[in-house]
């Protein structure tokens, strides 16, 4: 017998929950044909606002955990995505990638979750230093996390974009405010959907669906995000943001010059995309004490 296929409608990602935007609003996700695959929810200021909110609430509990136990939870979130590749699959071909090319992106998410797990207990070893000085003391140089950061997803590609964005904001202890694709937000949410089973506490990771152009400048000028990573922005939005970012001293990381270098390449994978969301610390202390 035939059936109507259940489309889905998808809601945003804060706190840990999925709620509906405050607007009650929803629109149309489109594949690369232009058909409706499902609704996604749009996404306001008052829904980043709570989100900031969230993501501050959780940002001292996430930091406060060591760096092995981050490192595990990214692990999970690996997992999850793994467990869940063939609904990552469908998600992906929706954008008109091929069959290969969605396998090696899943793939390729994946992996890239793994290495950034692998640094969450090392990287300070790279970022921190013993500094020489002139004197009977120790200069220790450490790295700490900035707070929260608000992350604009790049379009392409869909799924390794996110991931290479996301996971070395979280890793060293910040929370995350994400803007997701406007163009191809499901496997965005979908992510989250793997998020929330994968041991994240609630706040840690924010995931907003709809019009950005709306929300990148609210986002950029509030007072309570302590950075920037603007790689998903359009060139002709970068004047405006960090206008509104230098209201509040924000720290703007700028899409790189090359598109390949937003996912696909080893800038995008690099223990210094860590270090580009922390700040060094440095403390004085005797010898001999």
């Amino acid at each position: 017998m035939s059936r109507l296929e259940v489309r889905k409608t998808y809601k945003l990602y804060v706190d840990g929950d999925f709620p509906r935007s405050e607007s009650g609003r929803s629109y149309p996700a489109l594949d690369h044909r232009g058909e409706i695959i499902a609704r996604v929810a749009a996404g306001t200021r008052k829904d980043l606002r709570h989100a900031v909110r969230c993501a501050r609430k959780a940002q001292p509990g996430w930091a406060a955990r060591t760096g092995y136990n981050r490192g595990q939870i990214l692990y999970r979130i690996a997992e999850m995505v793994e467990d869940r590749a063939p609904t990552f699959a469908g998600r992906l071909r929706a954008t008109g990638a091929s069959t290969g090319k969605v396998r090696r992106e899943v793939d390729q998410a994946v992996d890239r979750l793994v290495w950034y797990a692998g640094w969450a207990d090392k990287y300070q070893q790279v970022v921190g230093n013993v500094n020489p000085v002139s004197g009977p003391f120790f200069n220790i140089s450490t790295a700490e996390p900035t707070g929260v950061v608000g992350v604009i997803v790049p379009d392409e590609p869909a799924l390794l974009g996110l991931v290479s964005r996301v996971a070395p904001v979280i890793v060293s202890g910040n929370t995350a405010v994400v803007l997701a694709s406007e163009r191809w937000p499901v496997p965005a949410i979908t992510f989250a959907e793997a998020m929330a089973t994968a041991d994240v506490p609630g706040g840690v990771v924010n995931v907003l669906t709809g019009q950005r152009s709306g929300m990148i400048s609210h986002l950029a000028s509030h007072l309570d995000v302590n950075a920037i990573d603007a790689c998903g922005a359009d060139p002709e939005m970068m004047v405006g943001l960090e206008e509104a970012a230098a209201g509040g001293v924000k720290r703007v990381v700028r899409p790189p010059e090359d598109r390949m270098d937003r996912a696909d390449n080893r800038a995008a994978q690099s223990p210094y995309l860590i270090s580009a969301f922390t700040e060094i610390k440095t403390v004085w202390h005797p010898k001999g004490l």
